[in-house]
């Protein structure tokens, strides 16, 4: 019993502080404004470490790489795992909006300020993949340009051999630093954690229940059922029915970390733990878990279907059109791939939607309404997700 109890009290005690943040959201929504901070000073410290860690982690993970083949089948054998995930997810919403259609949703007339973006396309696509100083790098708003300067630098570190042997003690160093700091900072995710969780149920309790209850209880009720079921199938796919165990005994800590804080990027810490514990080698998850954060998402995936459904269900047209389901599933691969592992992010996938199929303005509001209430389901689906990559990639990848 002892044994048990130490072995989960990192989980009983942040399902406490859940638990008890959850009873504060309902009975006293005007006491989360208090707690709120706690919430986040602990994002605002896992925000700052993640950054390095995403650096150091990368940038080691192929220094160390001992053969150059390796390294290309990882990538290979990850965008392909990736692109597999987001497009089951995707058709297996078309599926359910299909089997179990929704009626009755209208517009709203509440205006959504981050749909305004005045930015022009090749403004946007320059700052996706890279930035103007080398100080902007350490963003999380910036983490495609991160990832492409950590694979650069760990090329560079394995290309210059002997002399930088150094370089690559100092990167292995780093990573072993941040790991442990990040380690410190997830003591106190009981407390930030609740407190999180009480603003969360405090602020988007009331607004699941309106003209948004339908497609909401629709995409709550399938993504639940594809966060067991399919995941449960990629686990046993990778490494049969011990894969399952393995990864359900691990997946608690990070899926109740996503839940918590929407954010796929705050996640990152507790999917880097439980990808150690399942004994994932550390050259795949320290490089899927990263760039799965910025470029694999299955809650984005399911969460752009039902927008796009839900929006045509406003303007009276098929969705189910051959054309404009194969328009789908072009845009929910950008969509997942753009949306960044922030809060409430996507509105540039969004707006591509609504310029794509030239949906009228009064569909906008509604889209980004439901982008925002998914977000905490999507999250869990989204950051989790790259648990089960890394599982998978490494039953095709011997390291």
């Amino acid at each position: 019993m002892n044994q048990v109890l130490k072995n989960y009290s990192g989980i009983l005690f942040l399902l406490l502080g859940i638990s008890l943040g959850s009873i504060i959201g309902i009975i006293s929504p005007a006491f989360v404004h208090y707690i709120k901070p706690l919430g986040d000073i602990f994002l605002n410290l896992l925000f700052v470490s993640v950054v390095p860690l995403v650096f150091f982690a990368v940038s080691n993970s192929i220094a160390s790489l001992e053969q150059q083949s390796k390294f290309g089948k990882i990538m290979l054998t990850m965008t392909f795992t990736f692109l597999f995930f987001i497009i089951t997810a995707a058709v297996f919403t078309i599926c359910v909006v299909y089997f179990f259609p929704v009626s009755g949703v209208s517009g709203s007339s509440e205006i959504m300020e981050e749909a305004a973006n005045s930015d022009s396309w090749g403004a946007r696509i320059v700052g996706f993949f890279t930035v103007g100083e080398f100080t902007q790098l350490f963003s999380r708003q910036n983490m495609l340009a991160l990832l492409i300067f950590s694979f650069l630098t760990g090329f560079s570190a394995r290309k210059a051999g002997e002399k930088g042997k150094v370089f690559r003690s100092f990167i292995a160093s780093g990573y072993e630093v941040m790991k442990e700091l990040l380690l410190m900072i997830m003591k106190i995710a009981p407390i930030g954690l609740g407190a999180y969780f009480a603003f969360q149920v405090a602020t988007l309790g009331p607004q699941l229940f309106g003209f948004y209850a339908k497609p909401l209880g629709l995409y709550y009720i399938a993504g639940i059922v594809y966060f067991f079921v399919f995941f449960s199938l990629y686990a046993f796919l990778a490494k049969g029915k011990c894969g399952v165990s393995d990864f359900w005994k691990n997946a608690i800590y990070p899926s109740l970390t996503a839940l918590s804080t929407c954010s796929s990027f705050a996640t990152m810490p507790a999917n880097l733990q439980a990808a150690s514990k399942m004994k994932i080698p550390s050259q795949i998850y320290n490089i899927v878990i990263p760039i799965g954060t910025t470029l694999h998402k299955n809650g984005s995936s399911m969460s752009s279907i039902i927008k796009i459904y839900v929006a045509f269900l406003i303007i009276g047209r098929d969705f189910f059109d051959p054309v404009n389901l194969l328009l789908a599933l072009g845009i929910t691969v950008f969509v997942s791939i753009v949306a960044g592992g922030i809060p409430n992010g996507g509105y540039i996938g969004e707006m591509l939607m609504i310029s794509v199929y030239q949906l009228p303005q009064e569909a906008i509001p509604a889209v980004m309404i439901i982008g925002t209430l998914v977000d905490p389901l999507a999250t869990v689906l989204n950051a989790v997700g790259q648990l089960i990559a890394s599982l998978f990639v490494s039953r095709f990848v011997k390291i």
